[in-house]
């Protein structure tokens, strides 16, 4: 139980964009493509209300989102 909490804690910690990427890509499923750092300032770029706040990231508000938007996109980074 407590390692689920402790997951829970760190898909909604806010991080740097290194960070995000790094942790995205070491667990995202095999079959999908790894994002680079030009792709995700360009999804920041096409989505700033995701980032209203601040320049921070974090897996539970932004993996998703990327997941779905990547695909369509990766041959512009």
């Amino acid at each position: 139980m407590q390692g689920n909490q402790e997951n829970l804690e760190l898909n909604q910690i806010q991080v740097s964009l290194a960070e995000f990427l790094r942790t995205y890509n070491k667990n995202i499923p095999t079959g999908f493509p790894r994002v680079t750092t030009t792709a995700l300032k360009k999804f920041q770029t096409t989505h700033p209300a995701l980032f209203k706040r601040n320049n921070m990231w974090s897996i539970d508000q932004h993996r998703k989102k990327v997941i779905d938007w990547f695909p369509s996109h990766r041959n512009e980074s």
